[in-house]
């Protein structure tokens, strides 16, 4: 049964921790993505999975079996490298067979998995080229393709994509979760890119300063924010998160005071059981709606930039209190530098975080 499992693993450089106290389970054909900033900890992760560090505290667990004293080739994984690792002497398809030699396969049933995996990575046309002479999208199929050739218990990619230009990068997020769909094995990718999580993972684990903040699937880890840090990292443009005073909550409406300015918003009700307080009101730039002049439910900005984006435009304005706002409109909508926005929030796009940078939830 092809599953991964962390159980409150901790990693410690000397006098530093690089992760503290993580824990992640990966089912059979789920594919679940270590996402977060340069430094928090998601590589070091990956890298005890496979073996490569070893975890301080904590247990390592890869089709139910504990692997905490097994060196990286006794835990029968694939990885999949930010930096291909093909040899350069070798053709593709000899880079592709090289994982087989190990087996004692027969030299037909080494051919034949090799093509079957070639043909499902679109490399069969150039099996006899070597690595300098195929593209860069193809040597990262190839990197794959090595991978999967073996049929291990499970896949680890480090920032699989990363070398890769814009258009490459699109196209090969695609092919890759086609082929790992097709595998019915626990797969987990470490990027900083959170598209290719969002694209790619079944569910994301977030993570900051070495420890998870939170798990979910794509919808849930930017429709529900678990915190501010979640809630800043996940969506572009990114949250706004607009410094309040929470009054108190009656007939579906929050009394906040924002901007210097007393205002009631439409809230979810679990911001009922919130105490007056100091809160952080998180809205997407895609969640207002502008209308024409200002009421008790709007927030008035004045438009500073404008960056059209096709079928949007990004508007970068300022509160009446100084704090900086984001807005998207789309393309039709008219807005000119110097202008006052009046903005209304989408109730069920509106988030409120204690003093504890928590979302506050039912």
């Amino acid at each position: 049964m092809s599953t991964i499992e962390i159980k409150n693993v901790t990693k410690k450089f000397g006098d530093f921790t690089a992760v503290r106290d993580a824990s992640l389970s990966v089912q059979p054909g789920e594919v679940v993505c270590l996402l977060g900033p340069s430094g928090c900890g998601k590589t070091t992760t990956l890298r005890m999975i496979a073996g490569l560090e070893r975890a301080t505290t904590g247990d390592v667990i890869i089709a139910g079996k504990e692997m905490n004293n097994l060196p990286p080739e006794k835990r029968d994984i694939a990885m999949v490298f930010q930096f291909y690792a093909l040899y350069p002497a070798l053709t593709v398809g000899q880079n592709i067979a090289m994982p087989l030699h190990s087996e004692g396969l027969s030299k037909d049933e080494m051919d034949k998995r090799v093509m079957k995996v070639a043909k499902i990575m679109h490399l069969d046309t150039v099996m006899n080229r070597m690595p300098s002479h195929i593209s860069e999208g193809e040597k990262q199929r190839l990197a794959v393709a090595r991978a999967i050739v073996r049929d291990p218990n499970c896949f680890l990619f480090d920032e699989p994509l990363s070398r890769l230009d814009v258009e490459l990068r699109h196209s090969m997020r695609g092919q890759i979760k086609e082929v790992l769909q097709g595998l019915s094995k626990a797969t987990v990718i470490v990027t900083h890119d959170q598209l290719e999580a969002l694209t790619m993972a079944n569910r994301i684990a977030i993570m900051k300063d070495g420890m998870i903040e939170q798990v979910g699937t794509p919808h849930e880890v930017f429709a529900k924010p678990a915190n501010v840090f979640v809630a800043s990292f996940i969506g572009t443009p990114q949250m706004n998160l607009l410094d309040a005073d929470f009054a108190s909550f009656k007939g579906g409406k929050a009394k906040v005071a924002l901007a210097g300015k007393g205002l009631e918003i439409a809230a979810n009700p679990a911001v009922e059981g919130l105490k007056p307080s100091k809160v952080k009101i998180g809205i997407r730039p895609r969640a207002f709606t502008t209308v024409s002049e200002q009421a008790g439910d709007t927030i008035a900005a004045q438009a500073e930039l404008i960056e059209p984006m096709g079928a949007e435009t990004l508007i970068h304005a300022r509160t009446a209190g100084g704090g900086d706002i984001r807005v998207v409109v789309p393309r039709e909508k008219r807005v000119k530098t110097g202008e006052t926005l009046h903005l209304r929030p989408d109730p069920r796009q509106t988030h409120f975080f204690g003093e504890d940078g928590k979302a506050v939830r039912q």
